[in-house]
């Protein structure tokens, strides 16, 4: 009986663990309603350039977004002292701090680098897949806004 509690609790603790790991390894918003996406073109890492090109606040746009971000894993990238190219702000309904993201969109069927405007210069990669979905939601607007 001492073997099935041990081996439950041993359970139980890898599961907690390995969630916390996740989470620690992905990156994060508020769990608040967000109100809007706002798209700049990006001046350089570490300022948000409030020159805002494109507002995004439709429920289907926001949850690609949402998607993309929340499902973007920490991982090392190659940007190499390139600038992002666009900041992203993600503003929440109520008086939240708005969340500042840089991104390098990169090319068709490539993944999306992202980095938090303020942090430790960790980078996160998004799927292909979510890289791709944000590529057609900002280029598409970006064609249909000349």
């Amino acid at each position: 009986m001492k073997v099935l509690y041990s081996f439950l609790l041993l359970v139980a603790l890898s599961i907690i663990v390995g969630c916390q790991n996740s989470q620690e390894n992905t990156m994060v918003l508020l769990d608040e309603k967000v109100k809007e996406i706002n798209v700049s073109k990006s001046s350089g890492i570490g300022g948000m350039n409030q020159d805002i090109i494109l507002t995004f606040d439709d429920k289907q746009s926001i949850e690609v977004f949402e998607k993309a971000i929340r499902t973007a894993v920490k991982q090392q990238s190659n940007i190499n002292d390139t600038k992002p190219d666009y900041d992203l702000m993600v503003e929440y309904d109520g008086e939240f701090p708005t969340h500042a993201i840089h991104v390098w969109l990169g090319e068709e069927d490539e993944k999306s680098t992202l980095m938090y405007m303020v942090g430790e210069g960790e980078t996160y990669l998004t799927s292909s897949k979510a890289a791709d979905q944000l590529r057609e939601l900002i280029l598409t607007e970006q064609l249909d806004k000349r």
